[in-house]
Order: structure tokens, then C-alpha cells, then sequence
């Protein structure tokens, strides 16, 4: 698991996606990596994946088949750019909300609408996703934390301010682009919890024992 700052780190040139052993694919990015180490995770695009290899310029990760059909990584070309975050230490600020880098489905941008100081971008999402997007809640896309700043018919809007514009992706990423979606996993947790029922008569959860099991005054005290 992973939590990422407001920003990618940077961004990468992408060589050939070169076939490896049982159908997956190396990608080699070039990238500042003077503290990548075998087994480390690095983001892109908002996809965490672990370091295979490296040198000082470059390092290279395995994409397996559900990583490409989740994700948009299986459209990327040579001269793509792409986010790069690596994980944030325990002991950082999370700048951020929450993201691990496990991306659940893709969204198309339907619209940019230009202001003085920033831009308000419309991304369709998958209506299996809808239910956890909420305005002014938190949502990745090509691995950047945002806000929701409006709900729209079959999508949300997110308002870029300048530095995301130029730091990432989403400043170039034009209408009909296809982005990586991540949407809060505490919603998603929430979710499975209040819907959950117990698993055999007479059984509840932790919330229900508490409550139907009080403890006497001198219990207490005992």
C-alpha cells in the first residue's frame, strides 16, 4: 500500500514495451532514481508497480495482464509521459488523501473549460464507480490526488490549478484522453462493512457485542 502527496515527482519518456516471460511486459522509463532499489514501488500513472531493475538514469517494472486491462497502460507508446511518484515514508506529511496505487478503472476526459488560474476538467467515469465519488471528496486520476469540485451526469469535474497543470500529465491531456481512475478506498471499505451481515445466527459485529453486552458498575471497577 501506498500514500502519494498532492503531485507526481515527475514524469518520464517511455522506450518500447518489450514481452517478457508468461505474457507480461517490461517497461522501462527514464526517471531521477538515485534511491530506487530492487523491490521498491514507484507510481505510474497512478498504478503502483515494483522495481525489477535499474541503473542511474532508468529502471524497469513488470506490467502483468491485469495491470493492462485495468489500466491504461497497455495504450502507452514510445515518447509517452507519464506520472511518477514513488511511496511516501511513514514519517512524511501526507499532503494528499490516501491512494495505494491500485487503480479500479479507467475514465475518458469529456471536456476542459479554460479559466484565469486554472482549468475545469470533466472525466465520465463507469457507473460502478459513481457511487464512491462524492463533491469535494477525494479522487486519483493518472495517479494525482484531487478534489471533486462537482458532480455532472455520468461523471465529475475537477478544477486544476497551475502547478498540477505543469507538474503532471493532465495539463496536455486532451478530451477523448483515457485516465486512470482510483476512488477513495475508505468509501470502499465503508461500503463492505455496512452492507456485511453475519455469518451465522446469534453473531454480530464488534459494534453489536458491545452494546448487547454491558458491563456492571463493579465489573468495572473490579
Amino acid at each position: 500500500d501506498r500514500a502519494d502527496r498532492f503531485l507526481p515527482n515527475g514524469w518520464c519518456l517511455l522506450p518500447p514495451l518489450q514481452s517478457c516471460d508468461k505474457g507480461n511486459a517490461c517497461l522501462s522509463c527514464s526517471v531521477f532514481v538515485t534511491d530506487a532499489t530492487h523491490g521498491a514501488s514507484i507510481a505510474v500513472n497512478g498504478v503502483c508497480l515494483t522495481v525489477t531493475d535499474h541503473d542511474d538514469e532508468t529502471f524497469a517494472v513488470d506490467v502483468m495482464a491485469e495491470t493492462l486491462g485495468r489500466s491504461s497502460l497497455g495504450a502507452l507508446t514510445t515518447g509517452s509521459r507519464v506520472n511518477l511518484e514513488r511511496a511516501v515514508r511513514a514519517d512524511g506529511r501526507l499532503g494528499g488523501h490516501i491512494v495505494q496505487g491500485h487503480v479500479d478503472g479507467t475514465g475518458t476526459i469529456t471536456a476542459r473549460e479554460p479559466g484565469d488560474r486554472w482549468e475545469v476538467v470533466t472525466i465520465a467515469l463507469p457507473e460502478a464507480l459513481s457511487r464512491y465519488v462524492v463533491e469535494k471528496g477525494s479522487i486519483a486520476v493518472d495517479g494525482v490526488s484531487l478534489t471533486v469540485s462537482a458532480l455532472v451526469p455520468g461523471g465529475f469535474q475537477v478544477s486544476l490549478i497551475p502547478a498540477t497543470l505543469a507538474a503532471t500529465t493532465l495539463g496536455a491531456a486532451g478530451v477523448g484522453a483515457v485516465v486512470n481512475l482510483e476512488v477513495d478506498v475508505l468509501a470502499k471499505y465503508v461500503e463492505r462493512l455496512v452492507s456485511a451481515t453475519p455469518s451465522s445466527a446469534g453473531s454480530g459485529t464488534p459494534a453489536d457485542l458491545l452494546v448487547s453486552t454491558p458491563v456492571a458498575p463493579t465489573e468495572a471497577l473490579a
